[in-house]
């Protein structure tokens, strides 16, 4: 059997998608902007912005000149990624074997897959009218191998000379309309091709090559069509090189000398002489459980038996692949249409029930059954994989515990309590420190979520001196000016009379870093003791920018 493939390339795919998501835009001339080399310039534009002379490539402050009118968008290339991912996802109705070309166009392997929907000429007409009621403009191309069709549906019907311009021209291009959309909602539903006037079939804008036939489909499109770098063609073009006939009887071995073997890789890879594989992106892992009741429930009792009878069929396929879920989310469907939703995290991945259920049963009382809840749905929307833990005996754990370097496993009493706490306040408020390397009493610890950090391995890094329990922000003094400790000072509105003092301990931060309130100049830490039995730390900032004086930042 031949092998066919079909390339599907989104000249607008950023611009449209971006009309997409605003209505303010859609009959302006309209661009998406991106930051290139510290240049503003336009990646993609909609129909009316190439209307106007705009250009892929032009910088901004030019197209802004040329067109006043000019509505921008910032890109966002993490969402234009995920919408060609979902483009992939529905190209898989026409061919399971379909692969990503980021950042704007689809391969997909059409082996056998033409007769399913009437030949290629239907099914490449489907995919046009499937992409003009979506809003997208598409240029297709069909031929025995990925880098011809990818030739195709880029450079078919451009001239030769043509390989400085953006493309814009090319004369396949299917226009998002709707209007076309609805002329060809028969035939796909199965039905015949539409016709014109007279009769005739309307023939898809996409070009198909016919097979076996490579060389001429490939021979007057200019030297880009090989997907060879700019140097390189424009080397060629020095020569007077411009279609790919004009190299196609050259000798080989030549042109790998002078112009690389990637050239001659290309061509053949065009030609179908190399293969060329088409490798589709694996399904993500994806675990639920979905169970739908005869009538609707709304009993707090009957929301627990059907979760309890959801979890076990989630945890057998998170387990049967290897995974412990993070965050669950569950979906109850009410009779009227919404949906109730509530989600808790672990701080441990896992993939038993019993350490589920509880954060859940927590959650149970924000849903609102309403009239009822027809459906239930549980999904394991995070999930890591989970290692095998092997039991120590005695001599491994007498052996860890002479070791303090070796990371001590988290308890999982503790990570069920992380995991309560945070349904509860919130996975980002409970935290845990880990310490720094800094002399700087407020950046001695830094706090991290405890959901999704493990516990520090190592001890705890003793300070140069004792520090308090309490630490709060510094706060003046009524002191006298001395670098020694003060005999009586007020504080709080209160007069307290030193009874003791120990220091001095000299602190300096960072020299790199610009710390606003250290601009008061170096600090000598002094622990100190009042007649009333408090113990302060207090310090001594010798002045800077800003003058200095006697400052309470703990308390023992």
């Amino acid at each position: 059997m031949a092998r066919r493939i079909l390339s599907l390339w989104f000249p607008r795919l950023a611009a449209e998608r971006a009309l997409r998501l605003r209505r303010d835009a859609l009959d302006l001339p309209f661009a998406v902007v991106e930051d290139r080399a510290r240049a503003l310039v336009l990646s993609s534009l909609n129909h009316e912005a190439s209307a106007a002379g705009l250009s892929r490539g032009q910088a901004l402050r030019d197209a802004a000149a040329m067109c006043p009118a000019l509505v921008t968008q910032a890109a966002d290339l993490q969402g234009e990624a995920a919408f060609l991912s979902h483009l992939r996802r529905w190209a898989g109705k026409f061919s399971p074997w379909v692969a990503e070309e980021s950042p704007e166009s689809l391969i997909i392997d059409l082996t056998g897959c033409g007769h399913l929907f009437g030949g290629e000429a239907v099914l490449l007409a489907q995919v046009e009218g499937d992409c003009a009621a979506l809003g997208l403009s598409v240029r297709a191309g069909i031929g025995d191998t990925p880098g011809a069709a990818w030739a195709l549906a880029r450079f078919a019907g451009r001239a030769a000379g043509a390989g400085a311009r953006s493309g814009d021209d090319i004369v396949q291009e299917a226009r998002a309309t709707r209007s076309r959309a609805a002329k060809r909602r028969n035939w796909e539903r199965g039905g015949a091709l539409p016709t014109g006037a007279r009769g005739v079939p309307e023939t898809p804008q996409g070009v198909i090559a016919p097979p076996g036939q490579m060389r001429q489909a490939l021979a007057p499109l200019p030297l880009a069509a090989l997907r060879l770098p700019p140097a390189v063609i424009e080397s060629f073009t020095r020569l007077g090189l411009r279609r790919i006939e004009d190299i196609l009887g050259l000798p080989r071995a030549a042109i790998a000398r002078r112009f690389g073997a990637e050239t001659v890789k290309r061509l053949d890879q065009a030609l179908g002489s190399e293969p060329e594989p088409v490798s589709p992106a694996a399904a993500p892992l994806h675990f639920a459980a979905r169970l739908t009741f005869p009538d609707p429930i709304g009993t707090l009792e009957d929301i627990t038996a059907g979760v309890d009878r959801l979890l076990p069929a989630l945890c057998a396929r998170l387990a049967a692949r290897g995974h412990g879920a993070r965050r669950l989310r569950l979906q109850a469907f009410r009779s009227d249409g919404q949906v109730q939703i509530i989600e808790v995290t672990l701080a441990r991945p896992a993939a038993q029930a019993e350490r589920m259920r509880p954060l859940l049963l927590l959650k149970y009382d924000q849903i609102d059954p309403g009239f009822g809840i027809d459906c239930l749905r549980l999904e394991a929307m995070l999930t890591e994989t989970l290692s095998a833990v092997q039991h120590r005996g005695p001599v491994e754990t007498r052996f860890a515990s002479l070791t303090p370097s070796s990371a001590p496993p988290e308890d999982e009493a503790l990570a069920d309590l992380i995991g309560k706490l945070g349904a509860r306040l919130g996975s980002e408020a409970v935290s845990r420190s880990y310490p720094t390397d800094s002399h700087v009493p407020e950046k001695v610890g830094v706090p991290q979520a405890a959901a999704w950090a493990a516990p520090w391995a190592q001890p705890w890094p003793n300070p140069p001196g004792p520090r308090p329990l309490v630490l709060f922000p510094p706060e003046p003094t009524n002191a006298p000016e001395d670098a020694m400790p003060p005999a009586q000072f007020r504080w709080r509105r209160r007069d307290l009379v030193t009874r003791l003092a120990l220091g001095p301990e000299r602190i300096l931060p960072e020299w790199w870093f610009d710390m606003p309130e250290w601009r008061n100049g170096p600090r000598d830490y002094w622990r100190i003791e009042v007649e009333s039995g408090e113990r302060l730390w207090m310090y001594f900032a010798h002045g800077g920018d800003v003058s200095g004086g006697w400052y309470c930042q703990g308390q023992y």
